[in-house]
């Protein structure tokens, strides 16, 4: 079967209203559906242009266009990670259990020297950016990863576990500027059970 040419919009696995009052409504309509939706749109849109430059034997610049479509495919993917490791309140939060929650401790010593590391890195990622959960088979470690934009400082080959967006445009109808409370909230929302499994798929 032919695989899709072109990227789409995933739906949420949850209402828009049931991730209150950590994220409310309005601000996830709009991450999704406008913020989320442009990077589908123009990664699609770059797809598009290189299937035209190649069909008609077209120059491009090449350095640049590969640049963009690392941009645009970071955001869509990092996005449809994002959407699925968080969870309505009562079905994500608290601690991580199973393989995940020995590997943290393993690792970092505790939950709570993770969790810290972790919302440090989100906190202060420079400009727009990720905090991110990756986990290295060379090493056999969880490892923490700060992502600027969508591409640059990622980790090449690591498994991504779990993902923070701190965009602005993430948290700022609910939090304005204040990012470090949106960290603190997003910890009232991950959803364990889902980055555990991601863990265990990939120790199988």
């Amino acid at each position: 079967m032919e695989t899709a040419k072109f990227y789409t919009l995933p739906q949420l696995p949850y209402r828009y209203d049931e991730l209150q009052p950590y994220v409310s409504q309005e601000q996830l309509t709009l991450h999704h559906q406008k913020h989320h939706q442009a990077y589908v749109n123009s990664a699609n849109a770059i797809l598009e242009r290189l299937d035209k430059a190649r069909k008609e034997g077209a120059d491009f610049d090449v350095k640049a266009t590969l640049k963009e479509l690392s941009f645009h495919i970071g955001g869509h993917l990092l996005h449809s990670l994002f959407w699925t490791n968080i969870a309505p309140p009562g079905k994500g939060g608290g601690k991580p259990t199973g393989t995940l929650g020995t590997a943290l401790e393993k690792e970092f010593g505790s939950f709570e020297r993770f969790k810290k590391e972790f919302s440090l890195a989100a906190t202060s990622v420079e400009g727009s950016g990720w905090a991110a959960l990756s986990f290295c088979r060379q090493t056999n470690r969880p490892i923490i990863m700060q992502i600027e934009k969508h591409n640059t400082n990622v980790y090449p080959m690591f498994t991504i576990l779990m993902v923070i967006d701190v965009w602005e445009h993430a948290y700022y109808l609910d939090y304005k500027n204040e990012r470090a409370k949106f960290v603190d909230a997003f910890w009232n929302i991950v959803n364990w059970g889902e980055v555990n499994k991601r863990l265990e798929k990939i120790l199988k």
